[in-house]
């Protein structure tokens, strides 16, 4: 097998008939070949011929430096090589299985439960909060009203942060096939089959309930498990068994089980509290915090396609990276044609995420900028807090953020904001440009209310931006705080071949929540992994390798 590279005008799309001439060309093959095109987002050509090359379509990806093209990677494979398509696992009925206690229902925790299906193990998933419909209306009190459900929320629920927040399936992985279970999965229940090829694979918040209720379904007609509005609050070893503790309203109720994946998300503190007082071990972890960074659409549609943008084309995207004093700067879950939500999940908080639709055409694009923390960066009043340390100077930052607009807006939400030359010039902005974050942004000093290691660096990093996409600094861009549920702040540290908790080996501490992920993609992988390890099963290569 070897691979080439073709590029397609964005105007004219992919057409079979001129792929196969420029792979012809390419390998210097005569007319009278034969070639078979295998595109995984439709059916492929040419059945009942036997090709003498098979070109697969393995990536695309968007270059715009010049005129808007699309670059596809094909894996050529010549006779007698033999193409075989990528196969998921069969589902097992399981029934009458030995179940698994999976608590989340986030991506890490909803892969492990689709993974034990596939070795024959009953998922039980514990979700604190509610099924995908019924948090829908949670989300719109919350936007709308102020009125904040702290287990229903965009960081809680049937699919975890991501249902809400834009389904960007991105991974740092350098390895293609690393993902392939995860998005072939996706592609089974709903997904839009262009995720398997895409750079920059993209689901849309309005698709992503869909999905995610397909999974349910699927999980529950083979034999496992859902638990809604069910609180973990205990988790205890008894014997060969774990028992786990949960409050459903004012019920309590008892799990048991051989073994626990623990996939709680990076929001939910009294996991790590639980882990605390229990003395079982937590780690400080580096997190990044910053604000959302919000511009017109078209201001970035202009940029990165230089002027040339058409009716049609994607929504521009931007990612960036600088290094200031000692410590990454960069842009993070960037939503072109997106909105900002709120994504607090306690009172007294102030917490921005964004997301988008599919269609990606709203008249906004935002991103997170985000200043690398490390433990070493935490203020000494939090030393005392030992493994927490991070995580109570998270949680009072967002604090500092919902105590600064508390007098200015009707709104428990609103978002302290200022415009981006203002900020970097230290000065308070006298107006706000319209924004898509509806409980609405107030105009306050952030380069003031940021803690001075994120906002001294911004500050600089902005300018710099400047030089790789022209007219990004600029007053018409507005800053909202705080964007700070980038990942968790505390880790729980796990046996690297077993996998367990090295508290426990009956548990095991799986995706963001446990500090081993950051994303849908790779939750999902680390619940692929740990699912295999709690049944002591054979992960494929490409998921181990991860």
């Amino acid at each position: 097998m070897r691979e080439i590279e073709i590029t397609v005008p964005v105007s004219e799309g992919l057409r079979a008939d001129e792929v196969k001439k420029l792979v012809a060309k390419k390998l210097g093959l005569s007319r009278n070949a034969v070639i078979k095109l295998v595109d995984p987002c439709r059916q492929s050509m040419d059945e009942r011929f036997q090709p003498s090359v098979t070109c697969v379509i393995t990536r695309r990806s968007l270059d715009a430096r010049g005129e808007a093209v699309y670059r596809y990677k094909l894996a050529i494979y010549q006779a007698p090589e033999e193409y075989i398509p990528y196969q998921l696992a069969d589902y097992q009925d399981v029934h009458n299985a030995e179940p698994v206690i999976v608590v989340g229902s986030g991506p890490a925790g909803m892969f492990a439960a689709l993974k034990l299906l596939t070795l024959g193990r009953r998922p039980i998933v514990l979700e604190r909060g509610k099924d995908v419909h019924a948090r829908k209306k949670d989300i719109a009190e919350l936007s709308k009203n102020g009125k904040l459900d702290p287990d229903s929320n965009y960081c809680f629920g049937e699919g975890g942060a991501g249902t809400f927040s834009d389904g960007k399936l991105y991974t740092r992985s350098s390895k293609r096939g690393d993902n392939r279970e995860v998005l072939y999965q996706l592609v089974r229940f709903g997904a839009d089959p262009s995720i398997l090829i895409d750079s920059h694979p993209h689901i849309g918040t309005d698709k992503l309930p869909y999905i995610v209720e397909n999974i349910r379904h699927c999980i529950e007609e083979h034999g496992g498990e859902y638990c809604f509005e069910t609180r973990v609050t205990d988790i205890a070893e008894k014997g060969d068994e774990v028992l786990v503790t949960a409050v459903n309203g004012r019920e309590i109720k008892e799990f048991r089980a051989p073994s626990v994946i623990l996939a709680t998300g990076h929001s939910a503190r009294d996991i790590y509290e639980l882990f605390r007082n229990k003395g079982w071990e937590l780690q400080r972890k580096g997190f990044a915090l910053g604000v959302r960074v919000e511009h017109p659409q078209q201001l970035i549609n202009n940029a990165r396609y230089h002027g040339r943008f058409k009716e049609g084309m994607p929504s521009a995207e931007y990612a960036f990276v600088e290094q200031i004093d000692g410590r990454g700067v960069f842009s993070f879950c960037m939503c072109p044609g997106g909105i900002l939500v709120p994504s607090s999940t306690e009172e007294g908080t102030v917490v921005l995420n964004g997301m988008s639709n599919s269609a990606r055409n709203s008249r906004w694009a935002n991103a997170g900028v985000v200043v690398q923390l490390e433990p070493e960066d935490v203020p000494e009043k939090y030393e005392a807090d030992g493994p927490l340390a991070l995580l109570n100077w998270q949680r009072d930052i967002e604090r500092s953020m919902f105590e600064a607009a508390k007098d200015s807006s009707e709104h428990p939400f609103s978002a302290p904001a200022q415009r981006m030359v203002d900020f970097c010039k230290g000065k308070l902005s006298r107006d706000l440009p319209s924004s898509s974050y509806r409980p609405g942004a107030v105009s306050l000093p952030l380069h003031n209310i940021l803690p001075y290691e994120v906002s001294s660096r911004l500050q600089k990093a902005f300018p710099l931006v400047d030089r790789k996409i022209p007219g990004y600094f600029t007053n018409e861009a507005l800053l909202l705080g705080i964007e700070s549920r980038t990942s968790s702040p505390v880790r729980i540290p796990r046996d690297p071949q077993s996998l367990c908790s090295v508290s426990s080996s009956r548990i095991f501490p799986c995706g963001e929540g446990a500090g081993y992920s950051g994303g849908i993609v790779s939750s999902a992988i680390d619940g692929i992994r740990c699912a295999c390890a709690c049944v002591n099963a054979s992960c494929d290569e490409d998921a181990k390798a991860w």
